[in-house]
């Protein structure tokens, strides 16, 4: 692997063979780079309201705030050297993944408790229901079981994460 100087890109030498066309590699690659962005804005969302958090439920949302967006900082870790391993470089600026997120930034936009824990809900939703679509797309259109299996795990860790949200501002039925 070397940088072409002045450039920023990393060219690798000798390409991955690992049985990917290169048509399958820039797809899963795009795949992996929404998520990438995505995974962005909703760990920098989450480090908000950590931060920003006030109110009766202080205590145990800031804790599970903060449990959140340790683990999706591993996750982004994990995303980008996907990337790496297929060959490209991963993107890794706020331009780039603001260029490429389907989630929307907020900016002054500081909801009370559950607003924040419903707009954390609706991020996880969303980034679940892309991987669901995404999952599906790198085993059955470029062949990547690799991919997909790894999708799968991130798919679950979302779902894990909105019920642990959902649960703080979920009504107990009185009927």
């Amino acid at each position: 692997m070397s940088a072409e100087i002045g450039t920023g890109r990393i060219t690798t030498t000798p390409k991955p063979d690992i049985g990917l066309s290169e048509t399958s590699i820039q797809g899963v690659t795009a795949i992996l780079s929404r998520l990438l962005a995505d995974e962005h804005v909703l760990y920098t969302r989450l480090r908000n309201y950590h931060w920003n958090l006030v109110g009766m439920a202080f205590g145990p949302l800031h804790a599970l705030f903060q449990q959140q967006y340790e683990a999706l900082a591993d996750d982004i870790d994990d995303i980008a050297e996907r990337i790496r391993m297929l060959g490209p470089a991963a993107p890794g600026t706020m331009t780039e993944f603001l260029q490429l997120a389907t989630l929307a930034e907020h900016p002054g936009d500081l909801p009370d408790e559950r607003g924040m824990v419903r707009q954390l809900v609706a991020d996880h939703e969303a980034i679940i229901r892309h991987l669901r679509q995404d999952l599906r797309a790198c085993d059955e259109q470029y062949d990547d079981m690799g991919t997909s299996d790894f999708l799968t795990t991130l798919m679950e860790k979302h779902e894990k994460m909105a019920w642990m949200l959902r649960a703080h501002i979920e009504e107990r039925n009185q009927g």
